[in-house]
């Protein structure tokens, strides 16, 4: 039970960051705020591993997948925030996914026999389930892109049937007119 709790959970984060990755990218970020997230998230990182260092066993693999997780979160946001586009945001949503697959593999090690394999099986159906929402949410975006391009090009058309009324020089200037708004 706490172990599908926690996958329920990790899941939910999951989504939470592709829902808000998905209007962060909305505003790109400069190569210089990328950078600098990226060499804190480094920083942070390795503190973190350090940090594991005093426990040991499976408890310094969970430790240390931990902090792996929170450094992938970290830079795939950054990184699908740079670049803005659907195809890094489907790979920062999967580079997270993979992230938290691990994780969550390695708090099955502590498990044995049936617990441990369906533990496992269900790691593996949320990380599939967390690929899958990423590929669609690459899909909506691409969709929405793709209508309000539609939208545009209709629109224009419109506006230059409205100049096919007119002619000589106000009919140039009303075409001019239709074209800028794409």
């Amino acid at each position: 039970m706490k172990k599908t709790l926690s996958m329920l959970i990790i899941a939910s984060a999951s989504f939470g960051f592709m829902a808000s990755s998905h209007a962060d990218t909305a505003t790109k970020t400069t190569k210089a705020e990328y950078d600098a997230v990226k060499d804190r998230a480094d920083a942070d990182h390795k503190a973190a591993k350090k940090a594991c260092d005093s426990h040991s066993g499976n408890a310094k693999d969970i430790c240390e997948a931990e902090a792996k997780v929170a450094h992938t979160k970290t830079v795939a946001e950054a990184e699908a925030a740079y670049k803005g586009t659907p195809k890094a945001t489907e790979k920062a949503h999967k580079d997270v996914a993979d992230a938290e697959y691990k994780l969550a593999k390695e708090k099955c090690d502590d498990l044995s026999g049936n617990a441990k394999d369906v533990c496992e099986k269900e790691a593996k159906a949320t990380h599939e389930a967390a690929v899958a929402d990423a590929k669609a949410g690459k899909k909506i975006t691409d969709a929405k892109q793709d209508a309000a391009k539609d939208k545009r090009d209709a629109e224009v058309k419109a506006e230059k049937e409205k100049c096919d009324a007119l002619s000589g020089e106000e009919k140039s200037r009303c075409i001019g007119a239709a074209n800028a708004k794409r």
